[in-house]
């Protein structure tokens, strides 16, 4: 990933445009000037200019910083027919209610907790001197239908590792929607220089547990009685793999 300190911006007012969608994520064009307090003709043009050197996003009326999430990927197996392709704002509510609907079927804490953050937040890409995070889903007639989620930390000791977390509704599962979504996930997080990508599951979830092992996966802890589920103490399976 990219720290502020390493770019070259030529400006120190297109570093504070910069620095400042850096910090919030996703920003109105117009607050973003009027809460730096620039003239709208200059403002403009260091958007144009880091929207040029591909360091941000601009898409109806918000800025971004850009993570280059790739080009949309077309899918068609066992007659259904689906893209892959980087979230965006749009795409909110539909995959906090996949997040959620998957996560209540099959107990998945981690997606849970990242449904909760992004709900509230409503920002899907994020990316600051602390964390960044990304999404990709996949899409049946523009419904989300499956997600994968990367969360990386940038405190320079985890600089390596990402969280990933993945999901496919229960009515879309078999054909392959889930095995793409990963291995797009992971084709980011190696790309952006993660080299260690990791999950954690209750034990009950023994779906995602076979899922990931049967792609490399391996299990590296089990965390005796670390959730309460219903009343009954359940342990975490915790997976890695080095993409």
């Amino acid at each position: 990933m990219r720290f502020t300190d390493e770019l070259e911006f030529g400006h120190n007012d297109r570093r504070d445009v910069f620095e400042y969608i850096e910090h919030h994520g996703v920003v109105d064009y117009d607050e973003a000037r009027e809460a730096l307090n620039m003239d709208p003709t200059a403002f403009g043009h260091h958007v144009t200019i880091l929207k040029r050197d591909g360091l941000i996003e601009r898409l109806d009326g918000s800025l971004r910083v850009n993570l280059d999430g790739g080009e949309e990927e077309e899918f068609s197996e066992d007659g259904v027919e689906y893209v892959i392709r980087q979230a965006r704002e749009t795409d909110l509510t539909g995959l906090v209610g996949a997040i959620r609907s998957v996560s209540e079927e099959r107990t998945y804490i981690e997606a849970e907790s990242i449904a909760e953050i992004v709900d509230h937040e409503h920002v899907l890409l994020w990316h600051d001197s602390i964390e960044s995070r990304i999404f990709f889903v996949a899409t049946v007639n523009d419904d989300v239908v499956g997600w994968v989620h990367l969360n990386a930390p940038e405190i320079e000791k985890l600089s390596h590792t990402a969280e990933l977390t993945v999901g496919v509704l229960d009515e879309y599962r078999g054909h392959g929607i889930g095995s793409h979504l990963l291995e797009r996930g992971l084709e980011w997080a190696k790309e952006h220089g993660y080299e260690k990508v990791y999950n954690s599951v209750p034990s009950t979830n023994e779906a995602a547990i076979e899922f990931l092992d049967s792609r490399g996966w391996e299990t590296e802890a089990v965390r005796a009685k670390h959730y309460r589920i219903e009343g009954e103490y359940v342990d975490e399976v915790m997976m890695a793999v080095w993409p």
